[in-house]
């Protein structure tokens, strides 16, 4: 995988965030894909169950937020990118994640994890918050 190959995904999802549906995660994440919300929280695993979870945690297609990443390493077929999310106009939350991609040849995720970290240094044990 290349630098570029992640980069593509990271956009795909920042995309598929903001349409209604989960039509948009079949592209991102292959059927059999795993998807950690937190580093010690259990795996979603499957894109049914993912696409489950993505309908249950986001507020809607129109949910406000700014986006930004920075891929920072890449090694055969996993990357890491630091992301940075504020939500609401004004922000009402931000969130720091590093995000653990591991693509399969075809450009979709077999697993994706998630390391969040909010303002205060409060981390995520289980995908909510302590």
């Amino acid at each position: 995988m290349e630098r570029r190959d992640f980069r593509d995904w990271i956009e795909r999802y920042e995309h598929a965030w903001r349409e209604p549906g989960t039509q948009e995660l079949a592209g991102l994440f292959a059927t059999d894909a795993n998807y950690r919300q937190a580093p010690y929280a259990e795996p979603v695993e499957g894109l049914e169950a993912i696409e489950a979870m993505w309908e249950r945690e986001r507020e809607g297609p129109d949910e406000a937020f700014t986006m930004t990443a920075e891929l920072t390493a890449v090694d055969g077929e996993v990357g890491v990118a630091r992301v940075e999310v504020h939500y609401g106009a004004p922000a009402e939350g931000s969130y720091r994640d590093l995000w653990v991609i591991e693509l399969r040849e075809d450009g979709r995720a077999r697993s994706f994890e998630e390391w969040p970290f909010a303002p205060g240094g409060r981390e995520f044990a289980s995908g909510e918050e302590e």
